[in-house]
């Protein structure tokens, strides 16, 4: 009787630990995923997120925004598997999940660009480098010293936070990572920008790009009425309209508008997991439209394929 006992036991320890083994609770696509994503990028990501669970109705994304600092914090303390931001971790970040037997892949998924923007009663909607850097430098302190002509006063510049990808890149790029001047100050969103410089006539805005870029998006359309986008020449002496460039998404794929950084997907999960597939899915060619679709520059030119008849 003893014997008996011991093997169904046996039989049923073996049972289940085969279902166990046979039943995977996620896939490429099935399961969630805690991903953190730079609210710059937020209306691209939620197109994102939307078309992926709707192909893939076992996916779940559970997204959260935040400044780009907060975003990497949460990444580097495994609260979240993956991350969209404007940067690549740096090596000593990479090494700190590599002591920790976590591997990293990173995905370039877009390039996109900061765009200034002022209030429509502004004159000034065209500056070369030399002056924006003189902005940020403090020495420009009044729309007055850029044209004589133009009354809005003292120039207030305004971020959409201090934490955010749009600030670290305007630190690194125009200020060398200098203080910024005391008539810079943040909000906390990118729409909270635009509003306040709606507001002001001597705003100076901020923001990613990607939040005026869609011109078949009505919430893009909105906030494009109640500002004006700056034009930036990499001239010293810029000699005519044709020197000053939009962040628009030819000039950005040719290179010639000057702010560009380029859009990354992070993840640390393992592969075959829902990270992996989200991760293909936004650099594969659906993914890729909706970015191209966005007004940004897809990693990877969207694919049209044409059948040329010769009879």
């Amino acid at each position: 009787m003893k014997k008996v006992v011991i093997i169904s036991v046996s039989f049923c320890w073996l049972l289940l630990g085969g279902c166990a083994y046979d039943v995977k609770t996620e896939t490429a696509t099935s399961g969630k995923l805690k991903i953190g994503i730079d609210e710059s990028y937020s209306l691209m990501m939620d197109s994102q997120i939307y078309t992926f669970e709707a192909l893939y109705q076992n996916a779940k994304v559970a997204a959260t925004y935040k400044p780009e600092a907060d975003v990497i914090s949460d990444l580097m303390n495994d609260t979240i598997q993956a991350a969209v931001i404007c940067r690549d971790l740096t090596e000593q970040e990479k090494n700190s999940f590599l002591k920790r037997q976590r591997i990293v892949t990173t995905t370039k998924i877009a390039t996109d660009a900061i765009a200034f923007i002022i209030n429509p009663e502004n004159l000034d909607s065209n500056l070369s480098m030399n002056q924006l850097k003189a902005i940020f430098a403090g020495t420009d302190t009044s729309w007055a010293q850029l044209d004589k002509q133009n009354g809005a006063g003292s120039i207030r510049i305004v971020f959409d936070n201090e934490k955010s990808c749009n600030a670290r890149t305007v630190s690194e790029t125009l200020l060398n990572k200098k203080p910024f001047p005391p008539q810079c100050f943040a909000v906390k969103t990118n729409k909270e920008v635009i509003d306040y410089v709606n507001r002001n006539k001597n705003a100076l805005g901020v923001i990613s790009v990607s939040w005026i870029s869609d011109f078949h998006d009505r919430t893009s359309q909105e906030f494009l009425s109640k500002i004006k986008v700056v034009a930036l020449s990499e001239r010293a002496e810029p000699q005519g309209p044709s020197d000053y460039k939009k962040p628009y998404q030819a000039w950005i794929y040719e290179q010639t508008y000057p702010l560009r950084r380029d859009v990354y997907y992070i993840k640390t999960g393992l592969e075959g997991t829902l990270g992996s597939g989200f991760a293909a899915f936004i650099a594969g060619e659906k993914g890729q439209l909706i970015i191209h679709k966005m007004g940004m520059v897809a990693a990877t030119a969207p694919v049209r394929t044409v059948h040329i008849s010769t009879e």
